[in-house]
């Protein structure tokens, strides 16, 4: 046994140790998609600015949209809005649809629907896009648009 062999069997094991306690770190992950409400994201804008959430709460007022057109040239369709409620408040959600493909698409919420919806939070005056009814707006300074942009939507069963 040399110590080169030895070397190499702690490195082994340092390695188990660390993959083991990120193993063991899982839940706390899980922990952190637990759903918050709209009223947090009201409240403190700036501290959820471009980070991913949660949500849980009913559609209402979804309106799909034209088409529209990204700044480089690409051409977005099914693109739709809507508002998501829930027991302390509602919020702006954009889902952005398909860029480059021209289809005809439904929205994929309908109103009254309950759903989770994963998000990224865009916050007032931080620069950037957002979805409206004649599409892709730049931010301007003064405007105080806080908009949850789609990432994945998930029927909930009641």
């Amino acid at each position: 046994m040399t110590i080169g062999w030895f070397c190499r069997h702690i490195k082994l094991v340092l390695i188990f140790i660390g993959l083991w306690l990120g193993w063991a770190g899982l839940p706390s992950l899980a922990l952190a998609a637990d759903p918050i409400t709209v009223r947090e994201i009201l409240d403190e804008p700036s501290r959820f600015h471009l980070r991913q959430v949660t949500l849980q709460g009913t559609v209402r007022s979804v309106q799909p949209l034209d088409p529209y057109t990204l700044p480089a040239g690409t051409t977005c369709y099914g693109a739709y809005l809507f508002y998501l409620e829930d027991d302390t408040a509602s919020i702006n959600v954009a889902a952005f649809g398909l860029c480059g493909i021209p289809t005809v698409k439904d929205p994929d919420v309908e109103d009254g629907a309950r759903i989770e919806l994963h998000a990224t939070i865009q916050a007032p005056s931080h620069g950037g896009y957002y979805l409206s009814f004649q599409g892709l707006k730049v931010v301007g300074e003064r405007e105080g648009v806080i908009q949850a942009v789609a990432d994945r939507i998930t029927p909930l069963q009641e």
